[in-house]
C-alpha cells in the first residue's frame, strides 16, 4: 500500500510541531489535499513557479518548503504576483505545497543543528530556549493501577525531559470520597464514604499535547471520575527555542575561522564586524534573520555570532564583545532542504524523493 500526503505531513509535524512556530508564521499545508495518494516529494528552501514546474517534471505532487509561499492573507488569486502565479500553477497541476518554517528553526534537530553540524560544532545547545511550552499534570490513582495509567500517558507524549523518557514522580497518600447515588464507583459503594490508598503522580508534558495526554489518562484510569490538575510551567524548554551555541573542537584565529566558515557554508563573501584579534572557539549561530539573539550570544560568551540580514547600525552593537558574521539569508538556510530530504529518506525509504535543483536565491553578488 502506498503513502498519502498526510503520512508525510504527520511525520514532519512530529519532527517540528506546528505549535512551535511563531505567531506571524504560516507553517502548514498551503494548498493541496492531505488525502491525495503520494507520487513523490521535492524538498526546497523556497517554493516558486520554477520549483512547481520542477515538481511536475519529476512527477512529484508534494513540495516541502522551508519558507511559506503565503505569509499574508490573499483577497484574490489572479496571477498578478509571483505568489499568486505559483499557487495557480500548483493548484492546476494538483501539486500540494507544505511549509515547515519557524517550527523547524526552533527544534533542537532542526535548521540550526544542520548549520552547527556543517561547522563541526560540539556540545551544542539552544541559544534562547522558549518558555511556557510545557505543562505539569498531577493525577491520583490506586497503587495497583499505577503502571497501567503511566504507560498510557507516556505513550501519549508525557514524561520526556531532554534525553530522558518515562519521567514521573509519585508520593503515597490516602484518598477519600463519597460516591453519589447516581455514581458507578470502581471502589467503594454509592452513598458511603470511602478511603483508598492512592498515589499522587506528576508528569511533565508539551502543552500542545495536553488534550491527547488527558484523553489517554481518562481512558486508562479505573475511576469513573479522574481527579487531576493541569498547570502551565514557566520552565525553559531546553529542546525548543531560537539559535544554537556550540564549540569548535579546536580554537582558531578569527581570520582562519572566516575562511573556514566560507568553506563549510559554500560562501562567496562574509560581511562581519571588526575583528578583535582573539581566538574563536565558542560559536553562536542562527539561520535566517537572527540579530535579535545578539544579547543572548554575548551573554553566552560567544566569540562569534553567525547569522544573516544584519543592518548597518546593528554591527555597532557587537561593541567588541564578539564578531558578527552575516553570511546571507539564503546561504544560511540552503542546507535545510538536505535536512528535510535526510529525515524523509530515513523514515520513508521507498518514496520518490528529490532535492530541488532550482536556485531560489533572490540576491546576487558580483
Amino acid at each position: 500500500m502506498g503513502y498519502h500526503i498526510q503520512d508525510i505531513l504527520s511525520f514532519l509535524d512530529q519532527i517540528a510541531p506546528p505549535a512551535y512556530q511563531e505567531s506571524y508564521d504560516n507553517a502548514t499545508l498551503i494548498c493541496g489535499d492531505r488525502n491525495w495518494p503520494l507520487t513523490g516529494v521535492i524538498c526546497t528552501l523556497d517554493c516558486t513557479e520554477e520549483v512547481v514546474a520542477e515538481a511536475i517534471r519529476q512527477g512529484a505532487n508534494l513540495i516541502v518548503a522551508h519558507h511559506p509561499i503565503v505569509f499574508k492573507g490573499l483577497k484574490s488569486i489572479t496571477g498578478k504576483t509571483y505568489v499568486e502565479r505559483t499557487l495557480i500553477k500548483a493548484i492546476q497541476a494538483n501539486v500540494a505545497i507544505f511549509a515547515i518554517h519557524t517550527n523547524l528553526d526552533h527544534v533542537a534537530v532542526g535548521v540550526n543543528k544542520r548549520i552547527a553540524d556543517r561547522l563541526g560544532l560540539e556540545k551544542t545547545r539552544i541559544l534562547q530556549p522558549k518558555k511556557q511550552l510545557q505543562s505539569n499534570l498531577v493525577f491520583f490513582v490506586p497503587k495497583a493501577k499505577k503502571e497501567q495509567v503511566l504507560a498510557a500517558v507516556f505513550q501519549a507524549g508525557a514524561g520526556q525531559i531532554g534525553e530522558y523518557k518515562d519521567c514521573s514522580f509519585s508520593s503515597e497518600g490516602l484518598g477519600r470520597f463519597t460516591p453519589s447515588e447516581n455514581a458507578n464507583p470502581t471502589l467503594g459503594k454509592a452513598g458511603l464514604p470511602h478511603e483508598e490508598s492512592e498515589l499522587r503522580i506528576e508528569v511533565v508534558l508539551p502543552s500542545y499535547l495536553s488534550g491527547k495526554v488527558l484523553s489517554a489518562l481518562k481512558a486508562a484510569h479505573p475511576y469513573e471520575e479522574v481527579a487531576y490538575y493541569l498547570s502551565n510551567l514557566e520552565n525553559e524548554n531546553q529542546e525548543v527555542g531560537a539559535g544554537m551555541l556550540g564549540m569548535l573542537p579546536q580554537s582558531m584565529k578569527e581570520e582562519e575561522f572566516l575562511d573556514y566558515l566560507k568553506e563549510r557554508m559554500n560562501l562567496r563573501i562574509v560581511k562581519h564586524s571588526p575583528l578583535r584579534g582573539k581566538q574563536v572557539q565558542k560559536v553562536a549561530l542562527c539561520g535566517g534573520a537572527g540579530i535579535f539573539l545578539l544579547g543572548d550570544a554575548k551573554k553566552a560568551g560567544a566569540d562569534v555570532f553567525v547569522t544573516s540580514d544584519i543592518k548597518y547600525h546593528e554591527y555597532f552593537d557587537a561593541e567588541g564583545a564578539l564578531v558578527l558574521c552575516d553570511i546571507g539569508h539564503y546561504e544560511s538556510e540552503i542546507f535545510t532542504k538536505d535536512l528535510l530530504a535526510d529525515v524523509l529518506s530515513q523514515n520513508f525509504p521507498n518514496i520518490a524523493l528529490y532535492l530541488s535543483k532550482i536556485v531560489t536565491n533572490p540576491t546576487s553578488y558580483r
